[in-house]
């Protein structure tokens, strides 16, 4: 049972009073807690103590909830090899947990644990203190069994933060939960987010669809042409993104120093070869060259995604919300590769890239899939309204 954590709290119990009181909470070493030990999975990071608490980890505890320990993560979070997200909440050991969610990782977790997983609009939650690797597209991640819990999470972290200068100047939404009317509310299902399952997967989702139609939802299959763009554009924005960000560990600020070196060029080289994996690497190495050799298609990437975002908008104008599968029809749970990787996100990644908020919901009967929900940027309350839906009428309406 330990395995699952990197760190445990030492504290036994939490005493604090706010509208979280009791709640225990994991998060993942790629987030700052004050005096814990956070090497975000990566020897580049290792032995380094956390300074500071992330501005989420400040908000919680100042909400009440009790920090129980950190669990195992990928190396900065990127992708679930070696990673353990989702098993402190499916074993019941925490409440909640907190997974830094850049390409899907939260809610595929989620789906492997068969809790429900939710990763917020890009711009509700603070980065300050969070330790990944693609600023404009990774987001904190909340994973629990009750929705009500990450409703109250939301409330508890999102808003401005003075330490944070890269989020929008935009009012936060009201979580409070809202009244769900099936009968107007439609729900699109986009064909081409179908197209890399199984025939297994395929019947195990559509089996998901139907108890949204049964729910008396207007349920119709919607099209986006240019779905497989979206995997494009995450690999090469995502990775350049990533390629700047880990400039900082050199060893000199942060992780092990490479003994033998003669100079700092081959210190800093021979360090950064030790520190990190083959698929980190794998991912680094993608971006330098889309950074130094290959610019214009990161430029070309640049303006795919803005129009990705507009068509997406203009989607989820047309309808309330989408339901999507989860996996994209990658078979490994820990694929070891770059490729196998965001195979394993094809589903996912959209969400990353546009921003909005998607929620995954573990299936509600041996058949079926776990399904993946998302809506426009800042419906983040409306989509856990329509889970908490759904979850209730799988209780009977209670």
């Amino acid at each position: 049972m330990d395995s699952i954590f990197f760190y445990r709290n030492p504290d036994s119990a939490a005493s604090g009073d706010g509208a979280l009181a009791g709640l225990n909470i994991a998060i993942q070493p790629n987030i700052s807690k004050a005096g814990w030990p956070v090497d975000a999975g990566s020897r580049a990071l290792a032995n380094f103590t956390a300074l500071e608490d992330a501005t989420v980890v400040d908000r919680l505890s100042r909400s009440g909830a009790f920090l129980c320990g950190s669990t195992k993560t990928s190396e900065f979070g990127f992708g679930l090899a070696e990673s353990r997200a989702g098993e402190a909440v499916k074993q019941k050991i925490a409440d909640t947990e907190l997974v830094l969610d850049m390409t899907g990782e939260a809610r595929l977790a989620a789906a492997a644990a068969g809790v429900c997983g939710f990763k917020p609009s890009y711009g509700l939650v603070s980065h300050f203190g969070l330790i990944g690797l693609i600023p404009s597209m990774e987001t904190c991640g909340v994973l629990s069994s009750s929705i009500q819990n990450i409703r109250g999470i939301l409330k508890a972290v999102a808003g401005p933060d003075e330490k944070d200068f890269s989020l929008p100047d935009e009012s936060v939404p009201d979580f409070t939960a809202q009244l769900i009317n099936p009968t107007k509310t439609a729900i699109g299902v986009p064909a081409e987010a179908q197209s890399d399952l199984t025939d297994e997967q395929r019947e195990r989702f559509r089996l998901s669809i139907e108890e949204l139609s049964q729910a008396g939802f207007a349920v119709r299959e919607v099209s986006f042409p240019e779905w497989p763009l979206f995997l494009a554009v995450h690999k090469i924005v995502g990775s350049v993104e990533a390629s700047s960000a880990a400039g900082r560990y050199d060893s000199v600020r942060y992780g092990e120093r490479a003994p033998g070196a003669k100079n700092w060029n081959e210190m800093y080289l021979a360090s950064r070869g030790a520190s990190f994996g083959t698929l980190l690497k794998s991912f680094l190495f993608q971006g330098a060259f889309f950074q130094f050799q290959r610019y214009t298609a990161y430029e070309d990437a640049c303006r795919i995604r803005a129009r990705l975002v507009a068509d997406m908008k203009n989607l989820t104008g047309e309808v309330d919300f989408l339901a999507l599968p989860v996996s994209g029809g990658a078979s490994d749970p820990n694929p070891a590769t770059l490729d196998e990787t965001y195979r394993q996100f094809a589903c996912t990644a959209f969400a990353n890239v546009t921003g909005q908020p998607a929620l995954v919901l573990p299936p509600a009967s041996k058949g079926q899939a776990p399904l993946q929900l998302a809506g426009p940027r800042l419906s983040d309350a409306g989509l856990l309204s329509l889970g908490e839906h759904l979850l209730k009428l799988r209780e009977g309406g209670k």
